[in-house]
């Protein structure tokens, strides 16, 4: 049985990831010509292009793939109390854990982003895989308040390091 929540439980995540990739995609005004943002939008436009007719975005935010991203969350987090014999739970530890299980994922998402990211930048700094374009526009954006307290030292940037250390600390508290 512990096999069957495992599966059932990376594949709702995986599900997931890819409205949280869309949602931080578009913050960050990633190229959505890219291949890699092409297939998120392939995943994703079957949920969110119904739901952006119901709910409007604000103030350039994308609230109907939030909606979208909450409602599949409550769905998992069910789903998964329901498979460990749980039944239906109340509605407020439902949302909860919903929300807990969004944060962390988000700041998960940073974290292995920033890590391939500093990674690539050490392998193939001039590389020109897709992934490359987007990971950059996803990681620089909290990359920069951080270079302007802590400038590289020596042409070392240790910005990396603070925010993967700041986000494990943060995970930490949201465990």
């Amino acid at each position: 049985m512990e096999a069957i929540r495992f599966i059932v439980d990376s594949l709702l995540q995986l599900f997931i990831l890819a409205f949280i990739l869309r949602f931080l995609l578009q913050l960050v005004r990633a190229n959505f010509y890219n291949p890699i943002s092409q297939a998120i939008l392939r995943i994703t436009d079957p949920l969110v292009v119904p739901a952006r007719r119901i709910i409007p975005g604000w103030k350039g935010l994308d609230i109907a793939t939030l909606v979208v991203i909450l409602l599949l969350e409550l769905a998992a987090a069910q789903v998964m109390f329901g498979l460990y014999g749980m039944g239906f739970v109340g509605l407020a530890p439902l949302f909860a854990a919903a929300i807990l299980k969004l944060v962390r994922t988000v700041i998960q998402v940073y974290f292995f982003a920033l890590l391939i990211y500093a990674l690539l930048s050490w392998f193939g700094p001039q590389g020109h895989h897709p992934a490359v374009g987007l990971l950059s526009s996803l990681c620089e954006p909290l990359l920069r308040p951080v270079r302007r307290i802590i400038p590289p030292v020596g042409g070392l940037d240790l910005s990396v390091l603070f925010l993967l250390l700041g986000l494990q600390a943060l995970l930490l508290v949201f465990r």
